[in-house]
């Protein structure tokens, strides 16, 4: 089964990928390499999920929260494959941000949405290595971001 299709079978709607609003750009391609720019969690309505981790949100609402970078991330990985995700030979890191308070020590918990998302689509080829790390601040008051690198055929 394709990627595609494994996107269809699961009902997923991948978001319009974002424009960056920095002095960076969204997607880089070196050599076969694919990195993907850090995606801050936003709902499906398009509105940044602001918060904390352990004071705002609990580890579900964060598990979701990641979960929808994760939805940033292919939409982007897609749009960078010009909509061909046959490209993709496999996702090779993950690395989340957590905006959590002080004393909150389940960033792995949040990050398996981005996680659990990538390899459902992309099943042993989105089995990756990762970094789940705590920060006391994020962009725009976000309370997830993930950025991410995948290879290319």
């Amino acid at each position: 089964m394709s990627f595609e299709q494994k996107i269809k079978e699961l009902k997923i709607n991948l978001p319009n990928p974002s424009v960056p609003v920095g002095s960076y750009v969204a997607t880089k391609i070196s050599g076969k390499f694919l990195f993907i720019s850090g995606q801050i969690s936003i709902d499906e309505n398009g509105e940044l999920i602001k918060g904390k981790i352990g004071k705002d949100f609990n580890v579900d609402d964060g598990y979701n929260a990641a979960k929808r970078c994760g939805l940033s991330i292919v939409a982007q990985v897609k749009k960078a494959c010009d909509n061909d995700l046959s490209k993709i030979k496999s996702c090779i890191k993950l690395t989340g941000f957590v905006n959590s308070t002080e004393d909150f020590i389940e960033q792995p918990k949040v990050i398996n949405g981005a996680s659990d998302l990538i390899a459902s689509i992309f099943g042993d080829a989105g089995m990756h290595t990762r970094a789940a790390v705590s920060s006391n601040s994020l962009p725009l008051g976000v309370a997830v971001e993930v950025d991410a690198i995948f290879e290319l055929n």
